[in-house]
């Protein structure tokens, strides 16, 4: 088989007035036509500028990069338009940026086709194949707020792949969906681009996608790190220069390693690490205390005959000191519970408490200083300001909440190290990867010291490493601070760290 992607020698720098990033440091990769590559890597490794790169919309510092025979850096004005309208087809992890609210399903499937200038007859014929492909043939009058999760990802899927492409890349598909709908979706992309013959390319954290793949690849430090093929043993790449990547899971936080010749090869003896600082951070609430309950609860989406219940008669309590997964489907009203805790949302019925205030008794101003003082939110790091630096972000949510200056430094510094971003607090957001940002938003939220933290799926772009990283962080704060922390979650890494686990598909029937 011949090569689609060949991409040779590829850096990527960034150069801004605080110096240079470098993203891709010399990365080489070749994917043959009809593979299903899984692309592996921590965060900030790289893998998004690469995908940012196979997808047109940045071009490598240096190197060379081909798909299907266009030089990816040379590409302008029509050429450009054509590749990315014909030869690429792309699902984000955000599906719902991709699905415009006001089209129906058969519709947003057709869309490319539409713009590529194709009658409607043929539009409709296309987009109801594959919504019959996809299991949702009968939903194809359903607008994006009708569907689940679940069902909304295989729109875009669908949608990404009506024009047939050569090259279709997904990036974290499953981010935003549970262990079974991920499952699904993974099926769903392997055999699609087995029917369709498309070359595909996912870039993810979860494990389970290497199931669906013909190869996966790590990709650490802007290279290409390691690979496997279906069934095989991974191998690590040996990189130009004699360049190779040792997994952590293997070496720890082990500063040095000694390199011993062996029969047929070399033998790594690992030197031991140093024991690391234990985090220092001040008491919030008494721990034990309930923080916040809700009192059969009951929301729904929509009104009248396409009204959507999330959940009935929900009562739950969240005491301080403990850290709370909230689990279930797509759909079952996880981020649905968060936002009614937050006070960004009110129940249809039911009364939410949060440090003893009931929710539906505030105003929205009420609402807001509630949630200024003693409530705590984790986004996925898209909110913050992009000229910022990680410890201008973490300051900036202080200095709002009334904090000193000196406090709020003070703060910012630790929790930004709690995190794992004390050599990046002086970086500008815009030079940080999704991850990254992901751990500024956390770092935010604990750096306020909330009686009630509350994160929304907040290890969906971390690699395993740094999900457990959070986990632990989590439960440890939870325990010495008295905060009650509640996570909407699918991550595994995250449940096993967490005191209790709340399925919204048992409790909320």
């Amino acid at each position: 088989m011949s090569a689609i992607i060949e991409a040779v020698d590829l850096f990527r720098i960034f150069a801004t007035p605080e110096g240079t990033s470098v993203a891709l440091q010399g990365l080489s990769l070749e994917v043959e036509e009809g593979e299903l590559l899984v692309v592996f890597g921590p965060s900030g490794s790289g893998k998004s500028t690469l995908l940012r790169i196979l997808a047109a919309l940045d071009r490598p510092s240096a190197g060379t990069v081909r798909v299907g025979g266009e030089d990816l850096r040379t590409l302008r004005g029509r050429a450009h338009a054509e590749y990315r309208s014909r030869t690429l087809g792309y699902a984000d992890q955000h599906y719902t940026r991709a699905l415009a609210p006001e089209l129906t399903a058969r519709q947003l499937v057709g869309l490319r086709l539409g713009l590529l200038g194709e009658p409607l007859a043929k539009r409709n014929h296309v987009a109801d194949g594959l919504l019959e492909r996809v299991g949702l043939l009968d939903r194809r009058d359903a607008r994006p707020a009708e569907l689940s999760g679940g069902q909304q990802q295989r729109v875009a899927i669908a949608a990404a792949l009506a024009h047939e492409p050569r090259l279709f890349i997904a990036d974290e598909p499953t981010g935003e969906l549970d262990a079974a709908n991920a499952a699904q979706i993974y099926e769903l992309i392997r055999s699609l681009s087995r029917e369709s013959g498309v070359t595909t390319l996912v870039v993810s954290h979860d494990p389970q996608s290497a199931r669906v793949a013909d190869r996966v690849v790590q990709i650490r430090d802007g290279r290409v790190s390691s690979e496997s093929r279906a069934g095989g043993s991974a191998q690590v790449v040996v990189n130009r220069g004699g360049w190779i990547r040792l997994p952590e899971e293997l070496v720890g936080n082990a500063p040095r390693a000694l390199l011993e010749p062996a029969a047929g090869g070399v033998f790594v003896r690992i030197a031991e690490a140093e024991p690391t600082a234990a985090m220092a951070l001040t008491d919030a609430v008494p721990a034990g205390a309930v923080v916040a309950e809700t009192v059969d609860l009951a929301k729904a989406h929509g009104r009248g005959a396409h009204a959507i219940e999330v959940f009935s008669g929900l009562s739950l309590g969240f005491a301080g000191g403990r850290l709370t997964a909230v689990t279930g489907p797509s759909g079952s009203g996880k981020s649905t519970l968060l936002h009614l805790l937050a006070g960004l949302d009110l129940p249809d019925s039911g009364t939410v408490v949060v440090a003893g205030r009931a929710m539906s008794q505030l105003d929205a101003t009420g609402r807001a200083e509630l949630r200024r003082d003693r409530i705590g939110l984790v986004t996925q790091g898209t909110d913050l300001v992009p000229f910022l630096t990680a410890q201008e972000s973490v300051e900036l949510a202080l200095a709002l909440r009334g904090i000193a200056r000196g406090e709020a430094t003070t703060r910012a510094v630790q929790s930004l190290e709690d995190v794992g971003l004390g050599e990046l607090a002086g970086q500008r957001v815009s030079r940080l990867s999704m991850g990254e940002r992901q751990r500024v938003a956390l770092a935010r939220a604990l750096a306020a010291r909330p009686a009630l933290l509350l994160a929304d799926e907040p290890t969906a772009r971390l690699d395993e490493a740094n999900a457990r990283a959070v986990g632990l962080l989590f439960g440890d704060l939870a325990r010495r601070t008295g905060t009650a922390i509640v996570c909407a979650t699918h991550d595994p890494a995250l449940i096993e760290h967490a005191d209790a686990e709340l399925a919204l598909d048992t409790v909320a029937a």
